[in-house]
C-alpha cells in the first residue's frame, strides 16, 4: 500500500483511533566534566532536579530551565555521544530580556539576530524590528560546546501551547 493510501486510510479511521499524548520531557546531553557542567547550568539559573548515582559507573544529573516542561540530563554512563555534539533550542517570550539575563550571569552568547536561524549567512543583525514571533535569536554553548539556540516566540502557531 502506498504512503498516500495508508495516510488516507488512517485519516478515515481517525475517529476510532486513540491519540496518545507525547511530551518531550528529558533530553540527554553529552559532557566531559560533570562538575563543570553542573556549575554552568546552575549559573544559568536552571533548577537542579536530581544528582544520583544509582549504580557503579553511573551518575545522572538533571536540570530544568525555568518554566520548562523539558529537562536536560547529563552524567556518566548514560550516553555514548561525544561531548559537545548536542544541539538544542530554548524558547523565550522576550529575546532581549533573555539575552541580558545570560550576559548578567556571565554566559558568553552570540549577538542577537533575526531572519533565518540557519544558515549563518541568512542572519540579519539585531532582534527582529517588528518582534515577529519565531523571528529573533541568539546562541550560546555550554563548556563542552553543546550548542543552544535561543528563539523568541511571542505567539504560537495554531495547535501549539
Amino acid at each position: 500500500m502506498s504512503q498516500t493510501a495508508t495516510r488516507m486510510k488512517q485519516q478515515k479511521s481517525g475517529a476510532s483511533v486513540t491519540r496518545v499524548a507525547m511530551n518531550l520531557e528529558v533530553s540527554v546531553i553529552p559532557v566531559s566534566d560533570i562538575e563543570r557542567s553542573k556549575q554552568f547550568y546552575q549559573r544559568l539559573g536552571w533548577r537542579l532536579d536530581d544528582d544520583a548515582a544509582p549504580a557503579k559507573e553511573i551518575r545522572i544529573v538533571q536540570f530544568t530551565p525555568p518554566g520548562s516542561g523539558c529537562s536536560v540530563t547529563f552524567g556518566k554512563g548514560i550516553t555514548a555521544a561525544a561531548p559537545g555534539s548536542a544541539v538544542a533550542a530554548l524558547i523565550v517570550s522576550d529575546i532581549r530580556a533573555a539575552h541580558d539575563d545570560f550576559v548578567r550571569r556571565g554566559v558568553t552568547t552570540s549577538e542577537m539576530w533575526h531572519g533565518a536561524s540557519f544558515p549563518v549567512e541568512a542572519r540579519l543583525p539585531g532582534p527582529d524590528p517588528k518582534r515577529t514571533s519565531y523571528g529573533s535569536f541568539f546562541a550560546f554553548n555550554d563548556p563542552d560546546g553543546n550548542a543552544w539556540l535561543v528563539q523568541e516566540v511571542t505567539k504560537r502557531h495554531p495547535g501549539r501551547n
